[in-house]
């Protein structure tokens, strides 16, 4: 269950969730069937007053009473162009509330995630639930109106066929177990076909914004090319299975406009055998062939909800996985003075005040370390002698991400994000992460996720954001990993002592910043395999002392590409 405004969600499964959000507005899908079959039911009336014309006014040419039957059937007609009016208003009020709730809820979620979901989920398949998903889910309920009362209509047509011959009752009633069995492999098709092509779609939104977001930084050092062959390449499996899609999707359409057909057919030439042989009346073939006419619209509401409710539930498995990722509950237990942070998982001890650097191969084992201390998704972390998930940390901990978001606005409100913009504070910060040549040559104001913004830039206005905080303990990851070696070995000079007295982590393989730390724990595989200072590390670890290496002989390479980006 997940709680969204004022019910809660039963996300156990698509059906189940479906049934929630009939529940939330059960009054007006009970007006919906209401409406619905009413409608449906009405269009058997038409065939009914026009047989009767037929046989007592027509054939005995009693013009009044033919005035008088004419006369039902045009109010008939009017009435049932009411009701389909109204059914129409009430199927898309179901469908948008149905939708809106869903929005809600997808979106209650992810402020509940927080900063973690991007780390559960990527930001392609959120768009694409939001966008695609909410709608083809809502748009199943609308089977609620029109689907029972296609129900109702089927049986209407029966029982005055059977008053007419039972022959004929029999064939009609033998069409919904035909289509059935001709139509449901193909709904299951759709959805195993469904689910694949969602998955990949989800896949490739996600490659695409990973692409859009780093064009700047493949502009500057290359690989548009790989990136755009691999988008390629997967663009074409989702078409592929687009394809599979569409191709169940026109046999299923073809089913329902064709079998209908091939039943009404069959149903007029055994009634006109009738008529000519004299065992029914004229304006009983009249109404026979109005019935069976009529049958086509609830026989292809049936086949329409089967094709929507199959889509339904493929969107409903990717909304459901969204909801119910795991929510970290904050505690409310607020962590006592300065301690100690363990990573019991890797090793890493921090001592309380120290700049301590997490120096490995693997950019995402250190940044894994980073999560942890910081209490982001599953952590044994330690403050103190209190695990980190169980204190309210985020008054005190601040975790600076390289790709944080940067929202829009000038350039000391997104510094001092939800804190009051102190010029003076804003420029201190700007300078500690060497981006005081930013204060008069950006944009104003800066776009929303720093769009108009290189990714130096980028890089040091959030930098600068984590300094502005002032947190007790602030854990980067690779807070230099896009700026050029000067950029770097001034914000190496400047965060230590803007920090002094608080705890500070960073995650580095940079000389210049390793030279500075009071500490630095070298991983590999994930743990800690040596710690001590820079460079005793150098002479003691080989491991350590190639990884540097590397590093440095990076940094030349990094600053031209750096130029050339406009960093």
């Amino acid at each position: 269950m997940t709680e969204t405004g004022l019910a809660v969600a039963d996300v156990r499964d698509p059906v189940r969730y479906l049934w929630w959000l009939v529940r939330c507005q059960k009054r007006r899908v009970a007006a919906g069937a209401v409406i619905g079959s009413a409608w449906m039911a009405g269009l058997t009336l038409s065939p009914y007053l026009l047989s009767q014309a037929v046989d007592r006014g027509l054939q005995h040419r009693d013009l009044p009473v033919l005035a008088v039957w004419v006369g039902l059937l045009f109010v008939a007609g009017g009435l049932n162009a009411t009701l389909a009016t109204l059914r129409h208003r009430t199927m898309t009020r179901i469908r948008l509330d149905g939708a809106f709730r869903t929005l809600r809820a997808v979106l209650a979620h992810a402020s509940r995630l927080g900063s973690a979901m991007p780390r559960r989920l990527g930001a392609g398949e959120v768009v694409t639930i939001g966008v695609a998903d909410v709608w083809v889910l809502a748009q199943a309920l609308t089977v609620t109106g029109p689907g029972l009362g296609a129900l109702l209509a089927y049986g209407i047509v029966a029982v005055l066929l059977m008053e007419i011959s039972p022959l004929l009752a029999v064939v009609v009633l033998a069409g919904v177990p035909v289509l059935g069995l001709a139509v449901g492999p193909m709904l299951r098709s759709l959805q195993h076909a469904g689910s694949r092509y969602r998955e990949r779609q989800g896949a490739l939104a996600d490659r695409l914004v990973d692409v859009v977001g780093g064009l700047k930084v493949l502009n500057g050092l290359g690989g548009k090319d790989t990136f755009a062959l691999r988008y390629r390449h997967e663009s074409q499996q989702v078409a592929r299975d687009g394809y599979r899609v569409g191709a169940v999707t026109s046999w299923i359409q073809a089913l329902g406009a064709g079998l209908p057909a091939m039943f009404l057919a069959a149903v007029i030439w055994l009634a006109a055998r009738m008529a000519a042989q004299g065992t029914i009346t004229a304006g009983e073939l009249v109404a026979v062939w109005g019935y069976s006419a009529m049958l086509v619209v609830p026989v292809a509401f049936l086949i329409e909800g089967g094709f929507d409710i199959g889509h339904a539930l493929v969107a409903g498995r990717r909304i459901l996985t969204f909801l119910r990722l795991p929510v970290d509950i904050a505690s409310s237990i607020e962590p006592c003075g300065y301690e100690a942070l363990h990573d019991p998982a890797s090793g890493v001890h921090v001592v309380p005040g120290s700049f301590t650097a997490v120096a490995a191969a693997s950019t995402a084992d250190a940044a894994a370390v980073v999560d942890r201390l910081g209490g982001y998704g599953p952590t044994d972390a330690l403050w103190g002698d209190s695990r980190v998930d169980s204190l309210a940390v985020r008054e005190r901990i601040l975790v600076a991400e390289p790709e944080a978001y940067l929202f829009g606005g000038t350039l000391a409100d997104v510094v001092a994000g939800r804190h009051a913009p102190d010029a003076a504070a804003v420029q201190r910060a700007l300078h500690v992460a060497a981006a005081d040549d930013l204060a008069d040559g950006l944009p104003s104001p800066i776009a929303d996720g720093g769009r108009n913004l290189s990714g130096g830039q980028r890089q040091r206005i959030r930098l600068a954001r984590a300094v502005f905080a002032d947190p007790d303990v602030l854990l980067a990851v690779d807070p230099t990993s896009a700026v050029d070696a000067h950029t770097e070995a001034a914000i190496a000079e400047r965060l230590p002592a803007a920090r002094s007295g608080r705890t500070t982590v960073i995650t580095t393989t940079s000389p210049a910043l390793l030279e500075r730390a009071d500490i630095v724990h070298f991983l590999v595989g994930g743990r800690v395999l040596a710690t001590g200072h820079h460079h005793g590390l150098l002479g003691t670890e080989p491991g350590y002392r190639d990884l540097v290496h590397r590093g440095s002989a990076a940094a030349a390479p990094q600053e031209d590409a750096a130029s050339r980006a406009g960093w």
